[in-house]
């Protein structure tokens, strides 16, 4: 998300109360929708009051120090190497892998108009909304009537792929389970558990504040939860850096284990936003899509005709394990992840650098901790919002990384399930290991107009035959994060 945002001299600004107005802050935030020059506003306005955050500044000039040396080997020490086992989600064409990948190769939309809650006076109606969830099997019915969404999905997803990885309990009972944990991250939390326990205040009182109000709402409650279903004792904790915060939970997971400190880690994302509190949000910071008469049409990545962002939800979950604790237990192996790296910005709360410098670097630092050169690299599922300057803010840096691209597609999973924030980065990995265990690429969607810059195949609107050698993945979030991870086809 960090991508959605536009050039360095814009920013986010809170104004307080001008005198006699009615209004009560201007929020100005280029380069999600069309507006004003903020140069023209300022003049138009006296500068009163405090800002929580002034105008982005000209980005410093950064030296950023290349590399002169070839990109070091790959991980051999099977203690050290790490690879993906197993695989859960839950999304808005279901909690299946399979089907979900299919519905991606069909391209086919996710997203529809908003039933969860009356959004018919709101100026964006549409998501990319869950329906016909169930969590049978895997909650039971007292905690599933209490649980927040996002913990539902976090729940499901992480057992599911427990199961898809044969770990289910007769084989966790033979284990050390002090060496398997859990990170599942949040960019939000239980927003609907939050939402529901400040409304009781407002209306009732403090007193019917229910006492699951705070630990439904904290963004760690997705682990801990999960390890107390399942018993799993190892490292647990969540991370939370808004849209990149499953790829930050896949690379630190993989780091406990390269450090020995787990042999599994069960690590992902997982989001419920799509609540009027959510929703009415993102329309405040002027993020979202407003296309309510063509919703399937609305996540356009890369399109001219783009016009923001659609906001979707789910889980994405992988069991991370370390070679050899896969090899003596006889697990299938269905890729490998070779490294990952996270950089920041540093640079504004929602506006990228415009030198494209701490995304280039963070492609780059992710390639030397794998051990593989670019040239190696032939598969990128990018962030790719459906924001005016994201897309082409990512464009810039793929380019910067990737001299020749004439062998590279990149392909934008959220054209069809929208932005799952948090959790987007969990089941684009999920789609980025399919594409390798499969050959098949998925299209990115309503390519009617392609930025005339973008000189990399999008794979536009129908699947592509492609045998992955190594795939990237990129998830960016607001602050500045950005992270990098990078998987590959295992070889023993």
């Amino acid at each position: 998300m960090a991508g959605m945002a536009a050039a360095c001299s814009s920013g986010v600004m809170f104004r307080a109360r001008e005198s006699g107005s009615s209004r009560a802050s201007l929020f100005q935030y280029r380069g999600l929708r069309p507006g004003e020059n903020s140069m023209h506003m300022a003049s138009a306005r006296p500068r009163l009051g405090w800002f929580i955050s002034s105008p982005a500044p000209k980005c410093r000039k950064i030296k950023a120090m290349a590399s002169t040396v070839s990109a070091p080997k790959r991980e051999k020490d099977p203690k050290k190497r790490v690879v993906i086992t197993g695989m859960g989600l839950v999304s808005v064409f279901g909690s299946d892998i399979d089907t979900f990948y299919n519905k991606l190769l069909e391209g086919q939309s996710g997203i529809s108009l908003i039933d969860r809650f009356d959004a018919s006076k709101f100026s964006v109606q549409f998501a990319g909304q869950i329906r016909d969830f169930s969590s049978q099997g895997y909650i039971d019915g007292k905690n599933d009537r209490r649980l927040d969404d996002a913990w539902r999905y976090c729940l499901v997803g992480g057992k599911r792929a427990l199961e898809d990885a044969n770990l289910g309990t007769e084989v966790l009972d033979k284990m050390d389970r002090t060496k398997v944990g859990v990170l599942v991250g949040s960019g939000m939390g239980g927003i609907t558990a939050f939402s529901a326990g400040v409304e009781a205040l407002v209306q009732k009182g403090y007193k019917k504040i229910t006492p699951f109000f705070i630990p439904y709402s904290i963004t760690n409650m997705g682990s801990a939860l999960l390890a107390i279903d399942t018993g799993l004792m190892g490292p647990n904790y969540s991370i939370s850096t808004a849209c990149a915060t499953a790829n930050y939970c896949f690379f630190s997971a993989a780091n406990l284990i390269r450090r020995g400190e787990a042999d599994i880690m069960v690590a992902g994302g997982t989001e419920a936003a799509i609540t009027a509190t959510g929703v009415a949000g993102f329309i405040a910071c002027r993020a979202l899509s407003q296309r309510n008469d063509e919703p399937h049409k609305a996540s356009r990545p890369w399109d001219r005709n783009r016009d923001g962002f659609v906001m979707g939800e789910g889980s994405g979950v992988l069991i991370m394990e370390s070679l050899e604790s896969a090899m003596r237990r006889g697990a299938n192996i269905i890729a490998e992840y070779l490294g990952g790296a996270i950089t920041c910005d540093a640079h504004h709360m929602t506006d990228p650098r415009s030198d494209g410098l701490g995304v280039s670097s963070c492609i780059t630092k992710s390639l030397n901790d794998a051990g593989v050169s670019p040239e190696e690299v032939n598969y990128v599922n990018a962030h790719a919002t459906s924001t005016l300057a994201g897309d082409m803010a990512e464009f810039n840096a793929i380019k910067k990384v990737f001299k020749d691209t004439s062998e590279l597609k990149m392909n934008a999973t959220k054209s069809m399930i929208g932005h799952g924030l948090g959790a987007a980065g969990g089941l684009e990995a999920i789609a980025s290991i399919k594409a390798i265990s499969t050959g098949w690429l998925h299209p990115t969607i309503n390519q009617d107009n392609l930025e005339s810059d973008v000189s990399i195949d999008t794979v536009p609107n129908v699947k592509k035959k492609h045998e992955v050698n190594v795939a990237i993945s990129n998830s960016f979030g607001f602050g500045g994060h950005n992270s990098v991870v990078v998987f590959a086809p295992f070889t023993p």
